[in-house]
């Protein structure tokens, strides 16, 4: 049985990565919405910061959730959440994009499930229940 989710969730940790690519603000910002049309993801906006004297965070959010990434390269180490709501986008083709884009020689994923159905089903009856209760006390 398939569990309905509003999302998905994934955290990735890209290891062995070019370090020159990795303290390219404009490159990270570059392939970062790159992997958001890869997927099939809706660009909002985009925020990139550089760190001096290296390093990169920033944000692509996508109408479907966001992109994010943390890059520390002087470990060649960068780390990316890759959070995408709906069917109509795959966060694992954002995924695999990086991977290339970013040269890692290794990596490692976890995903999550987010809104599962039943829980905020569940959850929003007994929120409610409350709200009914505490307005009927008053």
């Amino acid at each position: 049985m398939k569990t309905e989710q509003l999302g998905r969730h994934i955290l990735v940790e890209y290891y062995n990565c070019n370090k020159e690519i990795l303290k390219d603000h404009n490159l990270i910002e570059q392939h970062m919405k790159q992997a958001a049309i890869e997927a099939k993801a809706t660009i909002v906006q985009s925020v990139f910061h550089h760190f001096n004297p290296w390093g990169v965070s920033g944000a692509v959010i996508i109408a479907e959730s966001h992109l994010t990434i943390h890059t520390w390269p002087e470990y060649g180490y960068a780390a990316v959440d890759l959070f995408t709501c709906g069917d109509s986008v795959d966060p694992w083709i954002a995924f695999d994009y990086l991977q290339e884009a970013l040269g890692s020689e290794k990596t490692e994923t976890a995903e999550f499930p987010r809104g599962i159905s039943h829980k905020i089903k569940h959850f929003s009856k007994d929120f409610i229940s409350q709200v009914k209760y505490k307005q009927d006390a008053v």
